[in-house]
């Protein structure tokens, strides 16, 4: 019965920190806050504060350690504080660490089960943050010839991103829907942009960003650039489909040779759990398995540099 105690008592702890977490505020953007923007006074009643993230956010605004995180968080329009996010990390690491005492009843898993579980809310940050990223690209060159288009009808410039904004899908609507509320709070056009391009870090946007900036300070046809800027990003993606086509073969095949050795490893240690664990109990054992790791790893840094071609 020890197990089935040690199991509810961390379900607790997980619901008694997501309870506390999920009582975040949800009345209103964080898009101010990330940008360090004068916040707009609203009911303090219609917002619900987290006290864990709260106090989280207040530590680390003191250590100053908050801000890639935030960034990060931003980059992928995750709606959480660092402080959230972080007790987000605690409860997958208990889980995590949880789940693998359970099964295995041994210290080793139990540890590399809590440092998986510190990585996995990271890792998932980066997998949205690129999936993000992706569609943002893939959407630019329509949205430039719906630019384009609004210009040469009559529209100004915020009037062509409100049609955006109104138009397009996410994520990009989002994001040049937050350049137009930024302007209306009383932004420049050239400081809404810039916090655009530093959400989205996109080469693309920052030639558009560039093409803007420098028709507002010298003048210019605005719709012949952007239409010029069109046509290169059209280009650029049609060869990066090319290229990701070719490799293809190349990244498939890194991420199987890196793999399989740790499938392998994981079938014989519940094959034979014996025969596995002499690695663990002997310093040749230790070596032996920091040697196999560093090689898995080199070997997957060195084909992801061959294939990973810069457009």
């Amino acid at each position: 019965m020890l197990w089935i105690s040690v199991a509810l008592a961390i379900i607790g702890l997980g619901v008694i920190v997501g309870g506390l977490i999920m009582t975040r505020r949800t009345g209103r953007s964080l898009v101010e806050e990330r940008l360090g923007l004068e916040e707009v006074e609203t009911t303090v009643a219609a917002e619900r504060r987290s006290p864990l993230g709260d106090a989280l956010d207040r530590a680390l605004a003191r250590s100053g350690v908050a801000a890639d995180l935030a960034t990060q968080l931003a980059r992928a329009d995750i709606q959480l504080t660092v402080g959230e996010f972080l007790a987000t990390t605690l409860i997958v690491m208990i889980l995590c660490g949880g789940a693998a005492y359970l099964l295995t009843r041994h210290v080793l898993p139990t540890v590399l089960a809590c440092v998986g579980g510190f990585f996995i809310p990271r890792w998932y940050i980066a997998l949205v943050r690129r999936r993000r990223l992706r569609a943002f690209d893939d959407q630019l060159s329509d949205t430039i010839n719906l630019i384009v288009n609004s210009l040469r009808a009559g529209y100004s410039i915020l009037q062509a991103m409100e049609a955006v904004a109104e138009e397009m899908v996410p994520p990009i609507s989002t994001e040049f829907g937050r350049v137009v509320r930024e302007v209306q709070l009383g932004l420049t056009l050239e400081q809404a942009l810039s916090n655009m391009l530093r959400r989205v870090p996109s080469d693309d946007l920052d030639m558009m960003v560039t093409a803007i900036s420098v028709q507002r300070e010298v003048g210019g046809n605005l719709a012949e650039v952007l239409d010029t800027i069109s046509y290169t990003i059209r280009e650029r993606i049609r060869i990066k489909g090319e290229i990701r086509a070719l490799t293809a073969y190349g990244r498939g095949a890194g991420v199987m040779l890196s793999a399989i050795p740790v499938i392998l490893a994981v079938l014989v240690y519940f094959i034979n759990p014996e025969f596995m664990s002499l690695l663990f109990v002997h310093r040749c054992g230790w070596v032996m398995i920091g040697i196999a790791i560093l090689g898995i790893v080199l070997g997957f840094l060195i084909i992801r540099k061959i294939v990973d071609i810069d457009v």
